[in-house]
């Protein structure tokens, strides 16, 4: 035997061991305590949701999951760490279309893009929010809502959780849609706008559900309608913007979990259809509806598909709203 024959079958030998190493290493997965990362505040929706999942996932998987929340800069700081963990399967992270708005913004400090860095596993759930003014605005509908901001330009207002915000780029696609114009007043959270739009400083929000529903309740605040494509389970009496006068508004929050890119395939695939599983669980479908929110079912291709329209939709608001970070 030649010695560039045997270099060869050494070389092939090789590699075939590194093969059947990364077969072992996947076939093994997982074989130790597995992390979510949670872009946001401990206590808030997403990380309910990351807590609830982790609760039935450590079960069907057999190992430890930990909740590990790292909120700041925009979600940015969490997202960029999950992008740059091992593609091992043993780090995930909590995402949701906030992510594709900062996407659409096109934040150049962004260290990281969503669709090249990490890969879609799945979506959990869906939730729309509700277009809400103190009682004290002029307006018993939706309707006569568009006919006073059309009758008063810029001088009508609305809150939002900041500049940049998926509370204020619905407010912005409202606003091309109907061809109105009013004044945003940014907060840092959509908390602090509701207090202040509860108090009659603002006059219009666009708020989440569970957020709005009491003091929809109560005469607090005026539902004019709802965000989604469907009547809220929540609130069953406030029409939908688009069945209100929008034809076609329709913004629903998804909420998902992704991977770092490069995760094995075969990790991917159980981990979907482990979450699908536990979705379709009903207490699982009871809790989430609790919070109005509509569970998902998707490949990990579908899930990312979603994703792209996303960014794509809020792309467009953001360019032709000319909207910029401050």
């Amino acid at each position: 035997m030649t010695v560039t024959r045997r270099l060869l079958l050494a070389s092939l030998t090789v590699l075939a061991s590194f093969g059947s190493m990364a077969d072992t290493s996947v076939q093994a997965w997982p074989a130790r305590p597995i992390r979510i990362i949670v872009p946001f505040g401990a206590g808030g929706a997403t990380d309910i949701y990351a807590r609830l999942l982790g609760q039935h996932l450590q079960i069907a998987l057999g190992q430890p999951i930990i909740v590990d929340n790292r909120p700041g800069g925009n979600f940015a700081i969490g997202t960029e760490a999950a992008a740059k963990s091992p593609a091992d399967g043993y780090t995930l992270v909590m995402v949701t279309s906030s992510h594709a708005v900062i996407e659409g913004l096109g934040v150049n400090r962004l260290k990281y893009q969503l669709m090249r860095d990490l890969t879609p596993v799945a979506a959990l759930s869906s939730a729309e929010g509700v277009l809400v003014v103190h009682p004290s605005v002029p307006a018993a509908n939706l309707k006569e809502f568009v006919a006073l901001a059309k009758s008063k330009p810029q001088q009508l207002n609305y809150g939002s959780s900041g500049n940049g915000s998926m509370l204020h780029l619905e407010a912005r696609l409202f606003e091309s849609m109907t061809g109105t114009s009013m004044i945003h007043v940014p907060y840092k959270t959509g908390g602090a706008a509701r207090i202040d739009l509860l108090e009659g400083r603002v006059q219009a929000l666009f708020d989440t559900i569970p957020g709005a529903a009491p003091f929809i309740r109560n005469g607090k605040l005026r539902a004019l309608g709802t965000t989604g494509p469907h009547r809220s389970p929540s609130l069953p009496d406030v029409p939908t913007l688009s069945e209100a006068g929008v034809s076609g508004f329709d913004v629903q929050v998804i909420i998902g979990l992704m991977a770092p890119a490069g995760t094995p395939r075969p990790v991917v695939e159980r981990l979907n259809t482990e979450i699908n599983a536990i979705m379709k669980r009903p207490d699982v479908r009871e809790a989430w509806a609790k919070v109005d929110s509509q569970i998902l079912a998707m490949s990990p291709e579908e899930f990312g598909k979603a994703l792209s329209a996303e960014i794509g939709k809020w792309s467009q608001v953001v360019k032709s709203a000319n909207i910029t970070m401050e």
